[in-house]
């Protein structure tokens, strides 16, 4: 069963692997923009490169504006290498670290360089994760109690056996000093080892490891079908730690599928505003030349005259659809002129620009980015006549029309120029490559507003959320009017008189602050608008100092330290950047922040099913161990032989650990706090039910142990042996039927209905039966093999009885008292004080009571 375990766990890591691989990505084939797999890029193909992107194949440069690649992967050098057509070629597995371009590809697969490395190395996914240490050390821990126990037992049993005092089943010495021949002394010795072999078989928890093993890659699968795709197992578990996450706006709360839904140019709002009618035919000109030029997107029209097809960045569609129905013609425009240099969109700067050469002597360069980071750096605009007017008079009339689209919770961009003189510009490629665009004193063309509604269910999301204890701050970079208005209608902001410093602030007050007084905010942030990568990185290493266990999503390569640095770093399948995939635990498949949730509930899932199966085998242990124990120092002899412990102990490891470990989470698990980082793996209530059952089953087994003549359930015309036979085989069966039923009981650990949702776990229903019918199966055909008998029906009736009762002594009381009250405090935000009153929880309903009688009052936990 082991071997058939790490074989299916190997076969998944595979799966996970090749998931991980497969890299979707954009090219250019046949003059058509189309998505496609990595693995089914071929040679001619054309492939455009941003910045954080993999280098899908090996290939040469087409075009490029500064671009600069990191080859680390392949060189072993840090250096980052500047490409152009001095130095085009371009290796498979590289990342862009900065700049635009487009390559060729000439090789892919086994025949490029990084191919040829891949095939002579493989990767290990051997790693334990946290929890699988701490719970090898309590296994090791244990395993070196139950040796000493069984050395100290077999010494005991040697020292009554050469002593005298062991007697067998007719009451005859079985070993008398020169009389007892050597081969029956041997074959004594050898049933005394046997005997201790078997405390050791009981003692060794072995199924721990194997149950995190289980678990782990039962979520794993799971979480797949969740749209998460786990890079590094210890994820799992932290994530149910969880106390905050730091969650990107745009893509991961938003929907993505972008619509300009709002414009102004010449100091008018233009509705509808994709009407190019309204426009003067210069500004519309201009306005036309700064989006076709300063964009990573394209526009293919096809031949038959159908819809043209958009592709780039969620931005970058919704500005050129809006271009396009405004009249642009793509390809037309973009011949009209010459790209200069280019200086992509930079998170830091919130903008991105381009140089164009037009005709012999003039040179215009565009910029477009965030709108209010660019109508400062302007100081003219175009009217609706086509005529230059000062802005100064006007900026009052501009930013006001930025904040009334933001408060819409729309993404406010402006697009805005200025003409510069050819010869100011460098002549030398060099020189070329390092000149800095000139982004003041700008002329403003156009501010739109573009729409990115809010994801079904996120609000929802939200709620569980705080519902689990866990709180979403919303980092963006977007202006903060528009993250404060779409944090309201998520309900990351509950009311609009929470939005007031510092719940939310910009990034630059946050990082102007000093390393102390960021500590102080951090805990009160919800909302950080207009932030840099470098802001969210702050603002995770405050809340790890403060203690917090942090989430944070990103989909950039500059939110790689951000998603290193935090507890759990959470990318994006569909817009993240290979670099920070690279740098996440987990990748997020559909950028959805819901499926982020269903990550916590599948964190706090996997620690919740390894502390079902410690109480589930824990018990077994104990009750194992102390009969044997009892039974070998007091009578020489042992009710559990070995072949039965070996079936008991194949029940508690392997067929319970899948039962157990393939527990789905319940709804229950999100309306309890985040699990400490150095919580006890056993808690109170655990230890609890451990001693109770564990204390019930050996209370039994010994009664029927030592006590069968009195009770005599058998048949009073048996001889002594055959009444040995069926006193052993009677607790054998009680015990195993009493396991059976302690399965039910570990299912859920502080309730009382331990059969709620059962039957929708047909893998845990189908163990169980399985395991009932094998047992009937030993007893009543397999007795030759393991000591046993056949028992009638009143003493099959009898183990029944005994393991219904084993359920019932785990759910006995329905309201359980609160020893510790500040824990109780702790668990409701709603208890402001301490009382001394009768306080309980009602484990079914999940209030927490306080008072008795008529001035009880009851709070929902």
């Amino acid at each position: 069963m082991q071997a058939v375990s790490d074989y299916r766990q190997s076969l998944q890591f595979k799966n996970l692997n090749a998931e991980k691989q497969n890299i979707q990505l954009e090219v250019t084939r046949g003059g058509r923009t189309i998505k496609l797999s990595i693995f089914d890029i071929v040679v001619g193909d054309v492939v455009p490169l941003k910045i954080g992107d993999q280098v899908p194949a090996d290939g040469v440069l087409i075009t490029g504006h500064s671009l600069a690649i990191d080859e680390s992967s392949m060189t072993g050098e840090s250096k980052i290498v500047q490409k152009d057509h001095k130095a085009p070629f371009l290796m498979s597995g590289c990342k862009v670290a900065d700049g635009v371009g487009t390559m060729l590809v000439t090789g892919v697969g086994i025949n490029t360089e990084w191919g040829l490395l891949m095939a002579s190395i493989s990767e290990d996914n051997g790693e334990e994760t946290p929890l699988q240490v701490r719970l090898n050390g309590v296994a090791t821990f244990v395993g070196i109690v139950g040796l000493t126990v069984a050395v100290s037992v077999l010494a005991v049993l040697l020292g009554r056996y050469f002593s005298g005092n062991t007697k067998d089943v007719d009451g005859q010495v079985q070993f008398v000093a020169g009389k007892t021949s050597i081969s029956d002394a041997v074959d004594g010795v050898i049933k005394l080892f046997t005997i201790a072999v078997t405390i050791v078989v009981v003692a060794v928890p072995e199924g721990l490891p194997l149950a995190v093993t289980l678990t782990l890659a039962f979520s794993m699968r799971k979480m797949m079908a969740d749209k998460a795709l786990v890079r590094r197992l210890s994820a799992c578990e932290t994530m149910g730690s969880a106390t905050t996450i730091c969650s990107d706006k745009t893509g991961t709360l938003t929907l993505n599928q972008m619509t300009v839904v709002e414009a102004y140019a010449g100091r008018k709002k233009q509705d509808p505003p994709d009407d190019s009618s309204k426009l003067h035919p210069e500004v519309l000109s201009l306005i036309n030349e700064g989006i076709a030029q300063n964009t990573t997107g394209n526009v293919f029209v096809p031949k038959d005259g159908g819809e043209a097809e958009i592709s780039g960045s969620p931005t970058e569609k919704a500005i050129l659809s809006w271009a396009v129905k405004l009249g642009m013609n793509f390809d037309l425009t973009r011949s009209n002129s010459t790209v200069l240099h280019v200086f992509p969109f930079n998170s830091e700067k919130k903008r991105g620009g381009v140089a164009l050469k037009m005709g012999v002597s003039g040179v215009h360069i565009h910029w477009k980015g965030a709108a209010e980071i660019v109508l400062g750096a302007c100081t003219q605009y175009l009217d609706s006549n086509g005529q230059l007017q000062s802005i100064e008079k006007d900026k009052v009339f501009f930013t006001e029309a930025i904040e009334d689209m933001a408060v819409q919770s729309l993404r406010c961009v402006a697009i805005a120029y200025r003409p510069y003189e050819l010869d100011k510009v460098p002549s030398k490629q060099e020189d070329l490559d390092k000149w800095s665009l000139p982004e003041q004193e700008l002329i403003l063309l156009a501010i739109v507003g573009i729409k990115d509604p809010c994801r079904p269910g996120v609000k929802e999301a939200v709620r569980l959320c705080s519902q689990a204890g866990v709180k979403v701050r919303m980092v963006t970079g977007d202006n903060l009017n528009t993250a404060k208005a779409i944090a309201l209608e998520c309900g990351i902001l509950s009311s609009k008189e929470e939005a007031v410093e510092p719940n939310i602030i910009e990034g630059k007050t946050f990082r102007e602050l000093s390393e102390i007084e960021r500590e102080q905010v951090a805990k009160k942030i919800t909302v950080m608008g207009r932030s840099s990568p470098n802001d969210k990185l702050l603002l995770v290493q405050a809340l790890r100092k403060l203690g917090e266990v942090v989430a944070v999503t990103g989909d950039g390569t500059n939110d790689a330290p951000a998603l290193h640095e935090a507890d759990i770093g959470l990318s994006m399948g569909i817009q993240g950047t290979e670099v920070a995939k690279e740098s996440s635990d987990i990748i997020i498949l559909d950028d959805n922040f819901a499926s982020v949730v269903k990550v916590v509930r599948w964190g706090r899932s996997v620690y919740a099913n390894i502390q079902k199966f410690i109480q589930f085998q824990l018990t077994v242990n104990v009750a194992a161990l102390v009969i044997n124990v009892v039974a070998a120092v007091s009578a020489g002899e042992v009710p559990l032989n070995a072949v039965q412990l070996l079936w008991v102990n194949l029940i508690m490891d392997t067929l319970g650990a899948l039962a157990l470990a393939t527990e789905p989470p319940t709804d229950s698990l999100m309306r309890r706090s985040p699990v400490g980082r150095r919580e006890s793996l056993i808690t109170n209530v655990m230890w609890r039910n451990l001693v109770i059952q564990a204390v019930y089953q050996v209370t039994i087994l010994l009664i029927l142990n030592f006590g069968w003549q009195s009770i005599n359930l058998g048949d009073d015309q048996d001889s002594k042996s055959h009444s040995l036979q069926v006193k052993n085989t009677l607790i054998f069966n009680t015990f195993v039927l009493c396991q059976i039923f302690n399965e039910f009981n570990a299912r859920k650990i502080d309730q009382m209905n331990v059969f709620k949702g059962v039957t929708k776990n047909r893998l845990f229903m189908g163990i169980v039966g399985m395991t009932f019918v094998l047992q009937i199966l030993i007893i009543e055909f397999l007795g030759k093999f393991t000591s046993t008998v056949r028992l009638d029906w009143k003493l099959w009736l009898f183990s029944l009885g005994i393991g219904i009762i084993s359920w019932k002594t785990n759910s006995s009381s329905e309201n359980t008292m609160v020893t510790d009250l500040k824990e109780a405090y702790q668990t409701t935000q709603e208890v402001s004080y301490y009382c001394c009153c009768a306080t309980t929880i009602d484990t079914r309903e999940n209030w927490l009571v306080i008072g008795g009688g008529k001035k009880k009052s009851k709070i929902y936990i």
